[in-house]
């Protein structure tokens, strides 16, 4: 997920002597028996491992209209420097399906965000063949952990292989927690290990030939270009496509001092959308009118200063009406509302508080009496337990595969607090590599998904920004679609449903493209 940036001034550090270790032992083929926990094979590479050896298990989901018959391999990727040292070990679980040819068979790679987050969001929630369901307006952390079989699950049409970065899930580096944090908590450090992982899984699994795909969420979004970039021009490995959920493709749209305009053009019409939504429906069609003042009259009036009365009381007005919150609020803060502003008042006569990351999710108000909500978000904590008990009980008992003496972390504060972005004085951005993966090979293709209600990331950001590229040949190939719900909005029925159709299009779309003249 992601949290508050901060523009650091710190030297960002690659991995310059990370390398491949030798494949590990294959995992059985589909009808032999499951193998068992065991030592790590593979002489020098076993030295400095911690996680247990990877697990292989064979499994049958019954699905409405349809029986998936699977394997499913949890354990870790260990990546090594020139000397056979293991440095870090990568976390991860791949599912694969019994009988298909690998030749053709896509695989698609799962990273969440934060920079802290495993990668357990996207596997319980959105494409794994098991789903832990959630509240569509209220998550109770004390809810029932147990999995269901997922009817919206991806394995359908693509394997998949979800990867917790350094310091996510059971992912961990070795060394100093200085040297670590020079060496992977940093955007190239990161990038630089994530497509390492990817590199391994591939060449141990012979699967170099199959369709490949990247699914990232919020700053897992923003990994998206830069890991396909990297994978392409560096390590020899060509993506077909990248599915980015609620991405930051630029930070300098988001974070940004109430002096700037932009931030508050990119969120209005997800603030509209949640009246919309509070008072009836949302849908992109009656956002229209709203995008179309967000873009053009509200950001001339934002330009014209605070010292033009007209403007701050045109603004104050239709921010109002767009919003349903109080005219003499609005008025006060000049139509530049932000977040909190809106989380605090949106629903206080209610006394309750929506998620800045879905505003159809609410709490109680912890105190009414406070000018900001206090407490947890009504989304992002409350379904840290939930979702940390359901990946871990998953881990051991259906996957087999057991950390005992390890904590399990879903969301590493302290990773975030830690990462540096760079030296650079501007904002990170992914649009440069965006552009050149979309530029450089005529059948990549992308799709930006977001949920209406998303204050984090809001939806017309990305739409601002994907206005931007360049026709390509004409061809829509990095296409935005939105849904019902906010930055998880896979985890309301129809929204997960609807998202699937989309990504199994493109995912078809891409793949069916190959060798065309």
């Amino acid at each position: 997920m992601v949290r508050a940036f901060v523009l650091s001034a710190c030297l960002a550090f690659g991995l310059p002597h990370l390398a491949l270790a030798q494949p590990a032992q294959r995992p059985p083929e589909q009808g032999q028996a499951a193998n068992q926990n065991r030592p790590p094979q593979g002489g020098q590479e076993a030295g400095g491992r911690r996680l247990p050896a990877d697990v292989t298990t064979l499994h049958t989901v019954e699905l409405p209209g349809r029986t998936l018959r699977f394997s499913a391999t949890a354990g870790s990727l260990p990546l090594v420097d020139p000397q056979g040292s293991v440095q870090a070990e990568l976390a991860y679980v791949a599912y694969t399906a019994a009988g298909a040819d690998a030749r053709t068979r896509p695989v698609t790679f799962f990273v969440n965000g934060g920079p802290g987050a495993s990668s357990a969001y996207l596997h319980l929630l959105v494409a794994a063949p098991w789903r832990l369901p959630l509240g569509q307006t209220t998550i109770s952390p004390s809810q029932s952990p147990a999995l269901v079989p997922n009817a919206e699950t991806w394995l359908d049409f693509t394997d998949l292989v979800f990867i917790d970065p350094v310091d996510t899930g059971y992912s961990r580096a070795n060394g100093a927690r200085e040297e670590i944090r020079d060496r992977y908590l940093s955007v190239e450090g990161d990038i630089a290990s994530i497509t390492a992982a990817i590199s391994r899984w591939l060449r141990q699994n012979d699967r170099l030939a199959s369709p490949k795909f990247f699914a990232g969420e919020s700053y897992g979004g923003f990994r998206g270009p830069m890991v396909v970039q990297k994978l392409q021009t560096e390590l020899g490995i060509g993506m077909s496509g990248a599915i980015l959920l609620s991405p930051v493709l630029d930070f300098g749209l988001l974070g940004r001092p109430r002096h700037d305009p932009m931030e508050f053009v990119s969120r209005l019409p997800s603030l509209a959308a949640a009246r919309l939504e509070r008072d009836g429906v949302a849908s992109r069609q009656a956002l229209a009118e709203v995008e179309r003042y967000a873009a053009g009259e509200y950001l001339v009036d934002l330009v014209r200063g605070l010292q033009d009365r007209d403007a701050v009381v045109r603004l104050g007005a239709r921010v109002a009406e767009l919003t349903g919150l109080p005219a003499d609020l609005v008025l006060r803060h000049a139509g530049r509302i932000d977040m909190g502003t809106f989380q605090r008042e949106f629903r206080r006569g209610e006394g309750r508080v929506p998620s800045a990351y879905d505003t159809g999710v609410t709490t109680f108000d912890a105190d009414p009496t406070t000018d900001r909500a206090e407490g947890g978000d009504a989304v992002l904590t409350a379904m840290q337990a939930p979702l940390s008990t359901a990946m871990v009980d998953h881990l051991w008992r259906t996957l087999g595969w057991r950390v005992p003496n390890q904590r399990y972390e879903l969301l590493n504060g302290s990773v975030s607090s830690s990462w540096r972005y760079g030296r650079s004085r501007q904002a990170p951005q992914v649009m440069d590599e965006l552009k050149e993966a979309l530029a450089l090979d005529p059948d990549f293709r992308v799709l930006v998904a977001h949920g209406l209600t998303d204050l984090v990331t809001p939806y017309f950001a990305s739409e601002l920004l994907l206005r931007q590229l360049p026709a390509y040949g004409g061809e829509a190939r990095a296409v935005l679609t939105t849904y019902p719900g906010g930055h998880m909005f896979y985890t309301r029925d129809a929204s997960r449903a609807a998202f699937r159709a989309d990504v199994e299009r493109l995912i078809g779309e891409a793949g069916g493209m190959r060798g065309r003249p």
